[in-house]
């Protein structure tokens, strides 16, 4: 073995978990981007969650390119499938990644050197580069708020919005707070809010590093565009903490900016939201809200 490749295999494992659910047209230049890291020492796990467009087909042959873990199964939800990866992974640290994003080629060597001799950060977070779904980075529009300086968050801090919270995009995880927290929540669907907040619940911190080293890619099926699903696996995370002081303020600020978002998008939605708000918790939001409901 070359100097070089023993020095690598020196540092930590990094298992990074690539679930992918009808990404056909975006499969592909993710794991490419993983296999084009400067960091080597990596272990590749990808599962296909019961896709129905083609990935399959397209996985195996980017298997025998690139040389990664393939498991195929029927669709099981995100954090189901990223609890029995984590189960047969071997990394210290462990990346889940979203397979229609691409990561920067330095972005994993970064966030190790970072988390080196920092134990009690429990994640490594960093900006990302908004794409469409041609890979085209986006206008001003869509990068704002993106660019943001360093941070360190405790739980407070991302419970309350009180620091610009991590991107699920960039997230690099300890096994050690992963297991200290007994993993993803199978129940809730939305892993990456139930996790980050579990970890900080746990004592350790989040630190966002002010660079990019993702680019998140907006397309017509990005979770976030569907309304119902957010409200519901968002509040059923917050309820995880309902012991907090500030719990019903919390879900109501989010429920206040759920409407807010949804005013022009989804009308019918929008009032429902609306109809949730009790009259003691509306504010800015939600009179922008109903002015976009009267005029749009």
């Amino acid at each position: 073995m070359l100097l070089h490749e023993s020095q690598e295999h020196d540092k930590p494992l990094v298992t990074v978990i690539v679930a992918s659910f009808n990404h056909v047209d975006y499969i592909e230049a993710c794991l490419r981007s993983i296999r084009a890291q400067t960091y080597q020492n990596i272990e590749l796990l990808v599962i296909d969650d019961g896709s129905s467009d083609g990935s399959v087909e397209l996985l195996k042959k980017l298997q025998a390119d690139l040389g990664f873990d393939l498991v195929i199964q029927q669709n099981k939800g995100l954090s189901t499938t990223l609890n029995e990866a984590i189960a047969r992974s071997s990394g210290e640290l462990i990346v889940p990644f979203g397979s229609d994003d691409i990561m920067l080629a330095h972005r994993i060597a970064t966030q190790v050197a970072y988390l080196d001799g920092k134990p009690e950060v429990g994640i490594c977070s960093a900006n990302i580069e908004t794409i469409d779904q041609h890979g085209k980075v986006m206008g001003a529009r869509e990068q704002r708020g993106r660019d943001h300086p360093f941070r360190r968050l405790d739980f407070d801090d991302l419970f309350l919005d009180r620091k610009p919270g991590p991107m699920a995009a960039t997230l690099m995880l300890r096994r050690s707070a992963l297991e200290k927290v007994g993993g993803f929540d199978p129940d809730i669907r939305l892993e990456d809010v139930y996790i980050e907040l579990s970890i900080l619940r746990a004592g350790y911190f989040i630190d966002v590093l002010g660079e990019v080293l993702a680019q998140y890619r907006n397309h017509p099926t990005n979770t976030f565009k569907n309304g119902r699903f957010m409200l519901e696996n968002v509040l059923k995370t917050y309820a995880v903490f309902s012991d907090h002081p500030d719990y019903e303020k919390v879900c109501m600020r989010f429920r206040n900016s759920m409407f807010l978002k949804y005013a022009r998008r989804d009308k019918g939605f929008a009032w429902e939201l609306l109809r949730t708000i009790p009259l003691r918790y509306w504010g800015k939001k939600t009179f922008r809200g109903m002015l976009r409901l009267i005029v749009s």
